[in-house]
């Protein structure tokens, strides 16, 4: 049950990766069919709010550390240029691959100029020219407003999804339906099943060791969560099911938890459980927190935060 204690900072941790907004267009494209999780960064969002800045510097990840160093590298500045960043993992011919999408206001022309001073040089694959960046990194302009990124076989699966032949985004119709539930938050992100049934497990701890869980999980469908910093923090997780039972057993595990960690809780620890409620609504498992910036910037500092995000 101690996994329990952890089940906000659990979630907020994986919500830290992704600042977003909705996607546009040419990103769609690009994104092959078969996902497992997209997550999006709102430069523009991160910028305007202190308390979202915070929580990226407390556990910026490394690709996208990384990313941002190649993008200097090449001339680009991702605190003026870029506007959104968007991560999406798939599955093609077995494997899973990364890519990364950003779009903003960039200087191609200009971009371009310099990196042939640079003597970078780029490969052509169909109408697209893929350039190096650095640890293996390639990238190509989709148009003045949209480049991607990624290792090479991962950047041609991009470059094949948008010229129709392999299968994008588009007609993923059960990861459509997700992302349209929650594109239009300032933070939003989506998982398929296979994420799902790990983020379940991770935020269960022991009580996924449960014969019953082995059952439930095939009932879980996909998930979604979105995240504001509107008058305060708010966070709402929702896992999809294939039934209202299964989203009722859910809530109810979690409840249990919630209320047996508030009873010997740590004073930070018991407020961020405090300030979370989980319920069911028809095939769907509901999670809500919702604090002030000051109360969520003391939980960013906190020990309980640092132990999890380690």
């Amino acid at each position: 049950m101690r996994r329990f204690s952890y089940l906000l900072s659990l979630v907020l941790l994986g919500s830290s990766l992704s600042f977003g907004a909705a996607l546009g267009t040419s990103t769609r494209t690009v994104i092959p069919s078969d996902i497992q999780q997209i997550i999006s960064v709102d430069y523009r969002a991160l910028r305007n709010s202190p308390t979202a800045l915070a929580l990226k510097n407390q556990v910026l990840p490394e690709n996208l550390k990384e990313f941002e160093t190649a993008l200097k590298g090449v001339g680009v500045n991702p605190d003026s240029d870029v506007e959104q960043l968007t991560f999406a993992s798939f599955r093609n011919k077995g494997k899973t691959r990364i890519i990364g999408i950003a779009t903003g206001q960039f200087p191609t022309k200009k971009l371009l100029v310099k990196m042939k001073a640079k003597k970078i040089t780029g490969t052509k694959y169909r109408s697209s020219i893929l350039y190096p960046m650095s640890n293996g990194v390639q990238t190509t302009f989709i148009d003045d407003y949209t480049m991607i990124f990624g290792d090479t076989v991962a950047l041609k699966d991009a470059l094949d999804a948008r010229d129709g032949e392999i299968e994008s985004l588009n007609s993923n119709g059960q990861m459509g339906d997700l992302i349209q539930s929650v594109e239009t938050g300032t933070v939003w992100s989506v998982l398929d099943q296979q994420g799902t049934q790990n983020l379940m497990r991770s935020t269960l701890g022991d009580a996924a060791k449960l014969a019953d869980f082995e059952t439930v999980k095939k009932r879980l469908t996909g998930s979604r969560y979105t995240m504001d910093f509107n008058q305060g923090v708010s966070f709402n997780l929702d896992v999809v099911t294939s039934d209202s039972m299964t989203a009722a057993t859910l809530s109810s595990l979690i409840k249990a938890g919630l209320l047996f960690r508030k009873s010997t809780a740590e004073p930070m620890e018991k407020m961020a459980l405090e300030s979370t409620t989980v319920d069911s609504d028809s095939g769907v498992l509901r999670l809500r927190f919702k604090t002030d910036d000051s109360k969520f910037q003391a939980l960013l500092k906190s020990d309980l935060f640092q132990t999890v995000s380690r």
